[in-house]
């Protein structure tokens, strides 16, 4: 395996670290409370960042997804990139691929998912009921993927649904779904299995188009919190190397560096799991348990990276109005996001049985 990203990659990625470095500032962030930053949306989709995942695929994404997470951008780009684009181009119909892609691609339609709620059921003509409590970013989106009692996927426009706005520990744009009777439209409508997956990986083809798309997200999230976790160590290291207690700056401190290292080694092993579990999606192999033990890394390491670097502000990091706080609630918030690190274990655990009983 080769995780070194490709030329499209690298530029695509050294590009939405300079937007996200300039628009994504602490000021901004404070302006935009718990609400989407529009303009820096709107910035994105003109540099042809959300577009330019259907060319570097899901470990392109992750790469961008890094550079979110450092910044804390309060922008939907997961969700839609997830939800939207790459379940799309995976597993839409070829009609809804030449109406989607290219509006999601540009920013005008905004896809999430609720996922991995299975709530909905639908009605002998097709229509959707059930609730959702809560779906990140709904209040930015205007189409919501949702999956049936029997795991299909379903997409359904926000200004069909009521969605009433629902308040994170993160800035989410949250909101709750509620479908009576709703109109929705089946992803990939009425066409063969086989023709509605063409041009995807044989593996994304083997995995089924909601565990596909499960196991999608749950990569790109741990993606999005190996560069918040980042984010966090690299606010937590410039400020113990300036501040100083008793003359001495507190990263001279043998149980500063110890926590620190530990932080660092935990995120680079949400890194390096989350780059497999694309890699492998993208080279068209099976990747339902790699993208697991991405989620749990994400999970049970996020957990303790963004706690280590609150605790290496001493008693800055209480403060609710110091940016290291957005990391932690952030982390903690992806942490239990698509199941906790002792749901995705058992799902593991269960993959692995499977596995074996097979053989």
């Amino acid at each position: 395996m080769d995780f070194t990203p490709t030329e499209e990659q690298a530029a695509a990625r050294d590009l939405a670290a300079r937007i996200f470095g300039d628009l994504s500032t602490h000021e901004r962030l404070t302006a935009a409370g718990t609400g989407s930053d529009a303009e820096l949306w709107k910035a994105l989709c003109e540099a042809g960042l959300p577009a330019a995942v259907e060319d570097i695929g899901l470990l392109g994404l992750v790469l961008l997804l890094e550079e979110q997470g450092r910044t804390t951008a309060q922008v939907p780009f997961a969700v839609s990139c997830v939800y939207g684009l790459l379940a799309v181009s995976a597993h839409g119909s070829a009609e809804q691929r030449e109406r989607l892609l290219p509006a999601i691609g540009d920013g005008t339609v905004v896809v999430t998912g609720a996922l991995p709620e299975a709530a909905v059921r639908v009605g002998g003509s097709g229509e959707l009921s059930g609730v959702v409590p809560v779906v990140p970013w709904l209040r930015d989106a205007t189409h919501v993927l949702v999956a049936d009692e029997e795991h299909g996927l379903w997409l359904v426009r926000t200004v069909d649904a009521r969605c009433e706005p629902v308040e994170l520990t993160a800035p989410w744009s949250a909101g709750r779904l509620t479908l009576d009777g709703t109109p929705g439209e089946p992803l990939g409508g009425r066409e063969p299995p086989g023709e509605r997956l063409s041009g995807s990986g044989a593996g994304v083809a083997d995995q089924g188009a909601y565990d596909d798309v499960l196991a999608t997200a749950r990569t790109a999230f741990a993606g999005l919190q190996a560069g918040v976790c980042a984010g966090s160590v690299a606010r937590a290291v410039d400020y113990t190397n300036t501040r100083e207690q008793f003359g001495r700056p507190l990263a001279t401190k043998q149980g500063v560096q110890l926590r620190a290292a530990d932080a660092y080694m935990d995120t680079e092993a949400i890194r390096v799991t989350a780059y497999e579990a694309a890699w492998r999606r993208d080279e068209g192999l099976d990747y339902a348990g790699h993208a697991l033990t991405a989620a749990w890394w994400a999970s049970e390491a996020g957990h303790r990276v963004v706690h280590a670097g609150q605790h290496l502000h001493g008693g800055m990091g209480a403060d609710l109005d110091h940016p290291v706080h957005r990391h932690f609630l952030w982390g903690r918030q992806l942490d239990a996001y698509l199941g906790c690190g002792s749901e995705v274990l058992q799902e593991l655990g269960a993959l692995i049985v499977q596995g074996e009983g097979d053989a």
